[in-house]
C-alpha cells in the first residue's frame, strides 16, 4: 500500500464565526514543500467569505482526473514508441445533483489537444486505444463514481 498525505489548514483569526460570514481562505500544504492557496468556490459561497484567486476542492478533483488521465496517456504512447510533443487539456466538471439527489461532480469531461513529434503517429484508433488504456489504469478515475469523458482523441 502506498500513502499519500496533504495538509489542509484553515485558521479563524479575528472573524466571527456564527453568522457565517467567515472566510473559507486555507492553505494546502504537500510533502514537497509547496504550498497552495485553496478556498470554496465562489459558485457555492460568495464572495468576499471565498477567494476567487484560490484553487478550488471541484477545480483540484477536476485537475486531479486530467492529470493522472496524462500520465498513463504519456507513459503508454511512450511505450508504444509515440513521442508526445505537447499534451494540452481544457478539462470540465459538471456540479450537480447526482441520482441520490445530493450534490456531486456528475461528469467530468477531458479535452485534450495532443501533438506528436517524429515519424510515427498514432492513427484514430491507436489514439482511441491509448486514451482507453490511460482512463483503466488512472486510480483518480477508478476512484470516482463521477463519469469521465475524453472529448477530443486527435
Amino acid at each position: 500500500m502506498k500513502q499519500f498525505d496533504a495538509r489542509v489548514t484553515w485558521q479563524r483569526a479575528d472573524q466571527a464565526f456564527l453568522d457565517g460570514r467567515y472566510s473559507r481562505a486555507h492553505a494546502w500544504r504537500f510533502d514537497g514543500g509547496l504550498s497552495v492557496p485553496a478556498s470554496s468556490s465562489p459558485l457555492s459561497v460568495p464572495l468576499p467569505m471565498s477567494d476567487p484567486a484560490a484553487v478550488d476542492p471541484e477545480e483540484a478533483l477536476v485537475a486531479a482526473a486530467s492529470s493522472c488521465h496524462m500520465l498513463f496517456f504519456l507513459a503508454i504512447a511512450a511505450q508504444q514508441g509515440f513521442v508526445v510533443e505537447r499534451y494540452d487539456d481544457a478539462a470540465r466538471g459538471l456540479l450537480d445533483t447526482n441520482a441520490a439527489g445530493r450534490m456531486a461532480m456528475v461528469r467530468i469531461e477531458l479535452n485534450p489537444s495532443i501533438a506528436f513529434a517524429g515519424a510515427r503517429r498514432p492513427d484514430a484508433q491507436a489514439l482511441a486505444a491509448i486514451h482507453h488504456l490511460a482512463h483503466e489504469r488512472c486510480y483518480i478515475a477508478n476512484s470516482l463514481t463521477t463519469e469521465i469523458v475524453i472529448l477530443e482523441t486527435a
